[in-house]
């Protein structure tokens, strides 16, 4: 069993976040990146957990210049056999998902996170699974392979939802997927010497690209109200208060 996880580098959850040049890049002076938790915690330790189980090997692929390579060595350390470097910048999540499936035949899984934690797009597993031609499972908090097929459970409205799906499939991997795995000292010796393959971009377009970010609206400041000042409240609620 061949398995392709797609992992890819986000800032730390406790960066500060800014922009630059008129808010059309993101500023990542000082910045400390980080796998994906999504793709960390519930597709890789997954795909490391269904190879323990059931033999085969587990490849990680992420689309990123050289300074991904930190985290793409953490893969590795975690439990991945190799890892797929395609080298350049991501700007849109087309050009990541068509720049991965230049890559993804011949895997019996293809799992992603089911999105990343900067811009929260849940797009690059439907897109992959397109491009690829293959059935698509999102937002999967369990997965077990039964025989030739895979069983696969995620929350709907109201309740949960398992399937059966045959042949190779793409999943974007959810909260319950499987818990989080701290690399150790043994995991992190071998990762050095674990194969990282950087290949060249197939110039991929990039469909939409963001053309500026800005910040929500800074938060004011809390009013008290004294409890038995109705009118005052009242007037607040008619002329402040917003409906979110």
């Amino acid at each position: 069993m061949k398995i392709l996880v797609c992992i890819s580098k986000t800032p730390d959850t406790t960066s500060k976040i800014s922009f630059v040049n008129n808010g059309k890049e993101f500023n990542s002076e000082g910045i400390q990146y980080i796998m994906n938790p999504y793709d960390e915690w519930y597709a890789l330790v997954r795909a490391v957990e269904l190879k323990e189980k059931n033999g085969g090997s587990v490849t990680v692929i992420n689309v990123g210049d050289v300074s991904s390579e930190i985290v793409i060595r953490k893969a590795l350390a975690i439990g991945a056999d190799e890892a797929i470097r395609v080298d350049v910048v991501p700007e849109s999540s087309l050009q990541v998902a068509k720049e991965i499936a230049a890559h993804a035949a011949g895997y019996d899984l293809v799992l992603t996170g089911k999105e990343t934690i900067d811009y929260n797009g849940a797009e690059v597993g439907a897109m992959l699974a397109e491009l690829l031609d293959l059935p698509y499972v999102s937002f999967a908090f369990k997965l077990e392979k039964e025989g030739e097929d895979w069983l696969v459970s995620r929350e709907v409205e109201g309740g949960t939802e398992t399937l059966k799906v045959g042949g190779p499939i793409v999943l974007s991997a959810a909260k319950g997927m499987a818990e989080q795995r701290i690399p150790n000292m043994q995991g992190i010796m071998m990762a050095k010497k674990k194969p990282l393959n950087v290949v060249a971009s197939i110039g991929a377009e990039k469909g939409s690209v963001v053309a500026s970010h800005e910040m929500p609206p800074a938060k004011s400041g809390v009013k008290m109200i004294a409890p038995d000042d109705m009118d005052t409240l009242v007037k607040l609620l008619h002329e402040e208060a917003k409906v979110i």
